[in-house]
């Protein structure tokens, strides 16, 4: 499919990271024939000149590099009413904070938003139709990212809850290694299935507990992003789970990959805070127990099937 543009945007725009991500974003925000400028950590190229005259700044970071990035900004000459935008999915291990609350924190004067949705950027540099959402307490910020992303293939809908929208697509990260171990094991459709289904609730049991709003979990951000991370063999956090399961070592998948799979990190981050809010995070534990060599993928699958039997609907939010 050939894009149009959906309007005409003068916005000036920055994007921080030239991954497969931020190139693929910098691409549909030029169908718009948005001004955009794009930096990267690796260019070594100075950072003021992109930003200074930016009314929108996007980061497409790996998580490590978010807190030292924000904290590099705010030294910078920035236009007074700048917007921040994120659209790295991962937590601390620091601070166990997401990517927004890093933000928000260091901007406490600017509008913060956050982009998240079932989008793999090998399908969108193909001209592939997807849908994201753009979301932030500051609907017009909101509204105002939304002209610059969208066109006839790429859909962005707007909503008020950025930390809901930023959970979804970071736990289900979490759930994609899941889901990549049962498709390595070759357990088959109906185990898969069941295997996703049971993930969403713990995804919103999490998310909400930690501050999201639950409906936005049956959204794109939420379900949405589980459903194409979770069954493609393009998502990197599948692939994780995978390689597991045929018996690789994590690291050398790692370095197969040759680029972030923030599950691997979120993994070990969320486990440390669904303990410390005593959340029930069963999914997340096995995943956990796997990634530090405690467990094999067929323990992990075990201990899973063996939980004591319950009413279906009696850990949602």
């Amino acid at each position: 499919m050939t894009p149009t543009p959906s309007s005409q945007p003068s916005t000036t725009l920055t994007i921080l990271g030239r991954g497969a991500w931020g190139t693929a974003l910098a691409n549909l925000a030029r169908i718009n024939n948005t001004p955009v400028q794009t930096w990267s950590y690796r260019s070594g190229d100075p950072l003021e000149p992109v930003v200074s005259n930016a009314k929108v700044i996007l980061s497409a970071i790996s998580m490590k590099g978010v807190a030292e990035l924000a904290t590099r900004l705010k030294t910078l000459p920035l236009e007074s009413d700048v917007i921040f935008v994120t659209a790295t999915k991962g937590l601390d291990p620091a601070t166990k904070r997401t990517p927004s609350q890093i933000w928000q924190t260091t901007f406490p004067n600017h509008p913060v938003a956050v982009l998240s949705g079932p989008n793999l950027s090998k399908e969108i540099d193909l001209g592939l139709p997807a849908a994201t959402v753009i979301a932030s307490e500051d609907l017009a910020a909101a509204e105002t990212v939304q002209e610059l992303f969208s066109s006839d293939t790429f859909r962005v809908y707007t909503n008020t809850d950025p930390l809901g929208t930023e959970l979804g697509g970071t736990l289900k990260n979490v759930m994609a290694i899941a889901v990549g171990v049962c498709d390595g094991l070759k357990l088959g459709t109906n185990a898969r299935s069941a295997l996703v289904t049971r993930a969403l609730p713990e995804v919103m049991r999490i998310g909400t507990l930690l501050g999201g709003q639950a409906e936005t979990f049956y959204g794109l951000s939420g379900l949405g992003d589980m459903l194409a991370t979770c069954t493609s063999p393009l998502s990197r956090n599948y692939q994780v789970g995978y390689g597991l399961a045929q018996g690789k070592a994590l690291d050398d998948i790692l370095e197969e990959l040759g680029s972030t799979a923030e599950g691997v990190n979120t993994t070990y981050v969320l486990i440390d805070r669904v303990y410390d809010e005593g959340i029930s995070a069963p999914i997340a534990w096995q995943v956990y127990r796997l990634l530090k060599g405690k467990i094999t993928p067929q323990e992990a699958v075990a201990a899973l099937m063996e939980r004591e039997l319950k009413p279906e609907y009696c850990d949602l939010p």
